[in-house]
């Protein structure tokens, strides 16, 4: 990844975007904090240079690793990530699920109204999918997590994106049966709509 992503900043490579799987593990940004590794013996657990704190990985999670020229789109790091947050919403609204940002919380959020409310009354939020990237010459590498049937209870291992008080969540999670392919066809289509110039 950061071969290429080397390759496109140096002109000798088009962009590229991966989909991938990985095997149960947890990932470490450039924030985590040891104590939001709360069972560091259930999964391998590797340190990574994007941006955020601890996440999972694991099978039924769709990784999507974006290796993009930030540069060539206006040199905006800000509106780089509301377009990837963008691109995972307007994928989600393709199975009919409301993802939102919220302030001060990485990621993006489905609201939860058949789930007992906060402590505070307020609905319950679950989140669904996570961003963590990091640019080098304008180049973006890493990128987003996107929970279609993961094993839920492995986030249990991490403080996901060191927050606390809200859940994780899948679309089938949420009852929708989307398959990985279902999920791949939808993000290739709405990639042109949020990030084609």
């Amino acid at each position: 990844m950061e071969t290429r992503a080397a390759a496109i900043a140096a002109g000798t490579a088009e962009e590229l975007i991966w989909l991938v799987e990985h095997p149960p593990l947890y990932t470490a940004g450039t924030s985590a904090k040891p104590t939001d590794l709360t069972d560091p013996d259930r999964f391998p657990v590797f340190e990574t240079r994007r941006g955020g704190q601890y996440t999972y990985h694991g099978p039924g999670q769709r990784v999507v690793y974006v290796m993009l020229d930030v540069g060539r789109r206006g040199h905006d790091v800000r509106r780089f990530v509301q377009q990837l947050e963008e691109w995972v919403i307007a994928t989600l609204d393709r199975f009919n699920v409301k993802g939102e940002i919220r302030e001060g919380r990485v990621g993006v959020w489905v609201t939860r109204p058949e789930k007992p409310p906060l402590p505070d009354g307020s609905p319950r939020e679950d989140k669904i999918a996570a961003i963590g990237i990091r640019l080098r010459k304008w180049v973006s590498f890493h990128g987003i997590s996107i929970n279609v049937e993961p094993e839920l209870s492995h986030f249990d291992g991490i403080v996901p994106c060191g927050i606390t008080g809200h859940g994780v969540t899948s679309l089938v999670d949420l009852g929708l049966p989307v398959t990985m392919d279902d999920l791949d066809v939808a993000l290739k289509t709405t990639f042109k709509d949020v990030f084609w110039e």
